[in-house]
């Protein structure tokens, strides 16, 4: 796979959750920080979002709203003051009320909102790299395969067309691509947007993420993109923050992890699938990154 969908397979467990919601007059909901990522959709109207520590921020209709690391936030109809915050409503509870209906007002504010499921431990550094709040406005010719998914979305959720159950988490996976590739696309600080766009540092990652289990050494990557060690090894740890053999093994064991977690294969199945000659080779490399053994961390996750 190429790099951004290994880093966001990397963490994504179970499947998406999602609810569509009307509401108008005065209100205001409050979400707890949360293991996962949450993000909002205005379908129609307008809002205003704040997150913990954050200032508030304008949302229109066709805006999106991604929350990569679960931070807590309030949504409301106005600029939340400390009044307003003070009284705001839990979410879980606010959304049973807001649930769409046949009656609608001029006015309203309808929101597609959800969370996906994310297993930290083995958080890709370019996730890791996304800010508390990613704001996607609504602008005519920007990011159009993110507002086609957005119609899409809009028009399947909390319908009963036939096919919904398959097509709806596949269409919120699809939503959650299109926004880390929006905000790279956006981004003008974040490192791992400039690592993508060095030509050099994006075949390395390519090579490295299209065959992790391939005998790599500096000298042979560097063959590889037509560059020198050093001058590898510089831009490299430059822009990814580790040289590329460290990045390589961080990477084989987060891949091992993944295929404990979603796979029955044992581990010498798993092993020269991830660039190590021996289970034993494996395992111990495992436990010196996650502080435990293959087996335990797989019996861990049913436990």
């Amino acid at each position: 796979m190429d790099l951004v969908s290994d880093a966001i397979s990397a963490v994504r467990v179970g499947r998406p959750s999602s609810t569509r919601l009307r509401v108008g007059g005065s209100w205001c909901a409050r979400l707890d920080p949360y293991e996962g990522a949450g993000f909002h959709v205005v379908l129609e109207g307008s809002c205003w979002m704040r997150t913990e520590g954050g200032s508030a921020v304008a949302l229109a209709t066709g805006d999106a709203v991604l929350l990569p690391h679960g931070s807590g936030h309030v949504i409301a109809d106005r600029p939340a003051d400390p009044a307003t915050l003070a009284g705001a409503v839990d979410f879980a509870t606010w959304s049973r009320a807001a649930a769409p209906n046949s009656r609608t007002n001029s006015g309203d504010t309808e929101l597609l909102c959800g969370k996906y499921r994310l297993d930290r431990r083995h958080t890709h550094p370019l996730m890791a790299d996304l800010p508390d709040l990613v704001h996607i406005p609504n602008r005519p010719g920007h990011h159009d395969e993110l507002r086609a998914a957005i119609g899409l979305l809009g028009r399947e959720v909390g319908a009963t067309h036939p096919g919904s159950a398959v097509a709806l988490p596949s269409l919120l996976d699809l939503l959650l691509v299109y926004l880390v590739r929006a905000w790279m696309a956006d981004s003008t600080t974040a490192r791992w947007p400039a690592a993508l766009h060095d030509p050099v540092v994006a075949a390395a990652l390519h090579a490295l993420h299209e065959d992790p289990a391939a005998g790599w050494s500096n000298e042979r990557l560097a063959a590889q993109v037509g560059v020198s060690r050093a001058t590898l090894a510089r831009r490299f740890t430059a822009l990814v923050g580790r040289p590329p053999m460290a990045y390589l093994t961080w990477w084989r064991l987060t891949r091992a992890a993944a295929l404990l977690r979603t796979t029955p294969d044992a581990l010498d199945a798993i092993a020269p699938q991830v660039g190590y000659s021996t289970p034993y080779a494996l395992s111990h490399a495992f436990n010196r990154q996650y502080g435990t053994t293959p087996g335990r961390y797989r019996a861990g996750l049913t436990a």
